[in-house]
C-alpha cells in the first residue's frame, strides 16, 4: 500500500470522495457503515508518517493546536510562543503559528482553515473586540483561551489569562509619583483593548488618589498610522510650554519610541524626564538609560494557555462540554532601572 500523507490519498485508495474520508474520521455526519469501514481500514493498514495528520487519522484526536498572533513585531509574542511549546511538546502536542496582522476577516478565514485540519483548539492573542467567530467557535465546543486579549463581557464565558492591567496602570502611575513626578504623561494602546482601557483607568485613579489633576492633554492616544508615530507626539508635546516631567508607556515598544524621541531632544532621562513602561521584553534592559517597567510573566502565560487547553480537552472527553470559564490572573513584578529617578 501506498504512504498515506493526506485524506486525498486515502480517498483515492478507497474510490471514494475528499468529504465522504473527512465525514468518516470527524465522526459527526452519517456515512454507511460498508464505507466507514472500508475508509477505516485503509488509514488502520496505512504506513502513517509521525506528523499530527496522521496522529488524527490513527487516533481520531488532534494533537495539533493553533496559536494566534496579532504581528511578528510585538517583541512580548515570541515569549508566550516558547511558553506554549514547551508545554504542547511535552505533552505530545504541536503548536501552529499563525499571524493575523489584527485583521477580523483574515482571523476567520484562519478559523475555518484550522478546522479543517482538526486542531484540537485555539490559543488566541490577537482578539480585537467581541469577535463573534470566537464565540461560534466556542459554542461548538472548541477549547479556547484568550492571552492578554479579551473584553470585559469575555470574563467568565471563554478562558482568559492576563495581569490586573488595571493595579499594573495604578502601580506604574503612583511609582513615578513616589519618584517625585508631578506632570505624568501616559501614552495609551489601542483602545478597542480592553487591557489598555484598564490601564488608563488605572492612570487615571493613581493620580486622583495622589490629589494630582487630570489633564486630558497628557493622555497621548495611539496615531492612526500606528505607535510609530509616538516619535513625533512626543517631540511635540515636549516642545510644549508646559511638558510633562514623565511619561507612563502602556507597553515596552512605546516606550522605546518615546526615549528615541526624548534623546533628539537632547532631554535626559531621568534627570529631565522619566519614563516607566509595562511588559520587560528582553530588550528593555539594554536600552539607554535601562527601562523601569512592569515584567509581566510571558513565558508562563503560554505554558499557562497550553495547560488549559488541554484540561479543557480533558474536561470535555469525560462531560461532553467545555468547562465554564475561568479567568486566570497573573501576578506581576515592577523591574526597577535608571529610566526613571
Amino acid at each position: 500500500m501506498k504512504e498515506i500523507t493526506s485524506m486525498k490519498d486515502i480517498a483515492d485508495l478507497c474510490g471514494v470522495s475528499y468529504s465522504t474520508v473527512s465525514r468518516v474520521l470527524s465522526g459527526k455526519s452519517y456515512v454507511k457503515e460498508e464505507t466507514r469501514q472500508k475508509v477505516m481500514e485503509v488509514v488502520n493498514k496505512s504506513n502513517f508518517k509521525p506528523n499530527p495528520l496522521a496522529q488524527y487519522l490513527k487516533s481520531g484526536e488532534s494533537k495539533t493546536i493553533c496559536l494566534m498572533l496579532p504581528s511578528y513585531g510585538n517583541l512580548i509574542f515570541p515569549i508566550v510562543m516558547r511558553g506554549v511549546d514547551e508545554v504542547a511538546r511535552k505533552k505530545g502536542y504541536k503548536a501552529f503559528f499563525s499571524v493575523t496582522d489584527e485583521r477580523e476577516e483574515q482571523e476567520e478565514a484562519l478559523y475555518k482553515e484550522m478546522l479543517t485540519r482538526q486542531v484540537a483548539g485555539f490559543i488566541i492573542c490577537s482578539a480585537i473586540g467581541n469577535e463573534k467567530a470566537i464565540y461560534d467557535l466556542h459554542d461548538q465546543g472548541i477549547p479556547i483561551v484568550l492571552v492578554n486579549r479579551f473584553q470585559k463581557e469575555d470574563v467568565g464565558k471563554i478562558e482568559t489569562i492576563s495581569i490586573d492591567n488595571y493595579q499594573a496602570g495604578y502601580n506604574a502611575t503612583s511609582y513615578l509619583i513616589r519618584c517625585g513626578c508631578k506632570r505624568i504623561a501616559i501614552a495609551c494602546g489601542d483602545k478597542r483593548l480592553f487591557l489598555y482601557n484598564e490601564r488608563l483607568r488605572g492612570y487615571v485613579d493613581a493620580l486622583k488618589a495622589n490629589n494630582l489633576p487630570y489633564d486630558p492633554s497628557l493622555v497621548l492616544s495611539e496615531p492612526p498610522e500606528g505607535q510609530e508615530a509616538y516619535y513625533n507626539v512626543t517631540k511635540r508635546i515636549m516642545l510644549s510650554s508646559n511638558h510633562p516631567d514623565a511619561f507612563f508607556a502602556t507597553s515596552d515598544p512605546k516606550a522605546f519610541i518615546i526615549m528615541r524621541a526624548l534623546h533628539d531632544l537632547h532631554l535626559r532621562i531621568p534627570e529631565e524626564v522619566s519614563v516607566i513602561s509595562i511588559d520587560n521584553v528582553e530588550l528593555s534592559a539594554y536600552m539607554e538609560p535601562p527601562l523601569t517597567t512592569i515584567s509581566q510573566p510571558l513565558m508562563n502565560m503560554g505554558e499557562i494557555a497550553m495547560e488549559q487547553i488541554l484540561q479543557q480537552i480533558r474536561y470535555k472527553k469525560e462531560n461532553g462540554v467545555l468547562p465554564a470559564g475561568k479567568n486566570i490572573t497573573l501576578d506581576y513584578d515592577l523591574i526597577i532601572r535608571q529610566s526613571t529617578k
